[in-house]
């Protein structure tokens, strides 16, 4: 069984009249191109370490089967603004399992589809946990009541937007969790 030990984030952008080659791109420009890349789903696990993606991506090998909760959106819609977005909850008990959230939205910038994905993640969290909250309420205000309950310590996203290629080439925006041993 394979449960990772360490984490990092990455995101990119790619250009290019085919479609695959413009996710082939964004791939290389967050630094994960030559990896295998395996989509598994959102659990942050208990006790893994955030590391920076100037040290994991020293840790990857040309081949290798790489596991990732990735996001992912395209478009060849000329100005069309996409994002791609990742949510993290990190509980406060290292011993528990947090979460990670997937959003690929249409017409949101960073800030809006960053917030939507940490929410996401974070209510998620909340929710495993017990902690008593109002769905309904802004975000801004159960992000405090989260952090409050000492059972939610940390939240974060990481997003990549970007406005389609005005002359129609793909545009595709990715921003992944790399899951390492």
């Amino acid at each position: 069984m394979f449960v990772p030990t360490k984490i990092f984030f990455t995101k990119g952008v790619g250009k290019h009249k085919e479609y695959l080659q413009s996710f082939e791109l964004a791939l290389r420009n967050a630094g994960i191109e030559k990896c295998n890349l395996v989509t598994v789903s959102s659990i942050f696990p208990p006790g893994c370490k955030r590391i920076s993606p100037q040290e994991g991506l020293k840790l990857l090998e040309p081949g290798a089967i790489t596991f990732c909760v990735m996001a992912r959106n395209a478009t060849n819609e000329p100005n069309r603004l996409i994002a791609s977005s990742i949510g993290v909850a990190v509980p406060g008990d290292e011993g528990q399992y947090g979460y990670l959230s997937e959003h690929h939205p249409y017409g949101e910038t960073d800030s809006k589809a960053g917030e939507y994905a940490e929410d996401l993640a974070a209510t998620m969290l909340a929710s495993t946990l017990g902690i008593d909250f109002d769905p309904e309420t802004a975000w801004s205000e159960r992000e405090n009541i989260y952090k409050m309950s000492g059972k939610i310590v940390r939240t974060f996203n990481i997003t990549q937007s970007a406005e389609g290629d005005k002359n129609g080439l793909w545009t595709t925006v990715v921003t992944a969790a790399i899951l390492l041993p």
